[in-house]
């Protein structure tokens, strides 16, 4: 007996293709659950098609968008989904036993909910020593309920919408956008309802390296910048804003000591030395590009060398 199909699972692909075998994998186990979902792989320019790390893998779709961008390869995605409810997911995010049937429960018993955000967590290396960079992630990357309770949007990462609903709100914009974020804005905006689903939780590695996490952070300012630029008093508010970054760390000391999302002195100073140097690279270029106004060189890149 054929079961209806209930989900389509939509993941932009770029160049990662051992992080895509790992979230396919992960994803394929969860048809024990007897649930009937599709999984469409949009692959956004690889160097090569991940043809490999699909093989094998019940009900895959791979297509291929030429826009950059993962809000591009997302839509085109959305447009081929066959079942009335969306699951978005990136190709290195693995999802935790229960995540498909914890989506699908949740809109089926809530009908008044539109669009819904999971949990994201970091996947450590090695979880016994985790790295500075981990540390600091586990704390302060991916604030999920945040996103969701606090700025109305959930993080593309783990997201699920009526087919419907997406329809109605329009698509994700491109790489030059925060397309998370500015989606999720324009669906609340629009009165549709949103909530956060921490039953359904994904895990992601963080950086590989502080000089990758300064690039992710480099993005998401220059993104702010751009909506301030030109704006005297604007422009005014973001240079006191780089002063309140580089002493911030003094008054986060205190949420790392009391933080559960680590534990340990060791990784508590780790989080704390990481979050240090992160907040004064970010205030630098808070302070460069209200000197200079560079933000699109920032801007125009999605793992394009990757």
């Amino acid at each position: 007996m054929t079961l209806p199909l209930q989900l389509s699972v939509i993941i932009p692909h770029l160049n990662e293709p051992d992080d895509l075998r790992r979230c396919l994998v992960a994803l394929d186990a969860q048809r024990a659950d007897g649930i009937a979902f599709e999984i469409i792989v949009v692959d956004n320019g690889s160097r090569e098609m991940p043809f490999g790390p699909c093989a094998g893998i019940r009900d895959v779709r791979l297509e291929r968008e030429a826009i950059p961008g993962p809000g591009p390869a997302r839509n085109l995605g959305a447009s081929l989904a066959r079942a009335e409810l969306l699951a978005f997911i990136d190709c290195d995010c693995v999802a935790q036993p229960g995540w498909v049937r914890a989506v699908v429960g949740m809109m089926e018993k809530r009908p008044d909910i539109d669009l819904a955000g999971g949990d994201i967590g970091i996947l450590m290396a090695d979880p016994k020593w985790p790295s500075a960079v981990e540390s600091y992630e586990s704390i302060y990357s991916y604030r999920a309920r945040a996103y969701v309770e606090r700025y109305g949007f959930a993080a593309t990462g783990n997201m699920a919408v009526r087919r419907e609903v997406f329809r109605s709100v329009g698509p994700f914009g491109g790489i030059g956008t925060m397309e998370d974020t500015e989606w999720g804005q324009r669906a609340t905006a629009k009165g549709h309802r949103i909530a956060f689903l921490p039953e359904a939780r994904v895990l992601t590695p963080s950086c590989k390296s502080f000089a990758e996490l300064a690039r992710r952070w480099d993005r998401h300012v220059a993104h702010e910048f751009r909506r301030v630029a030109g704006h005297r008093i604007a422009t005014a508010r973001w240079l006191a804003g780089c002063a309140v970054v580089v002493v911030s760390p003094v008054a986060e000391s205190f949420k790392i000591l009391m933080t559960d999302r680590v534990s340990g002195v060791r990784n508590r100073l780790l989080a704390l030395s990481c979050l240090t140097r992160i907040r004064l690279h970010r205030a630098r270029r808070m302070f460069g590009l209200a000197l200079y106004g560079d933000a699109h060189r920032f801007v125009e890149t999605w793992n394009r060398d990757g």
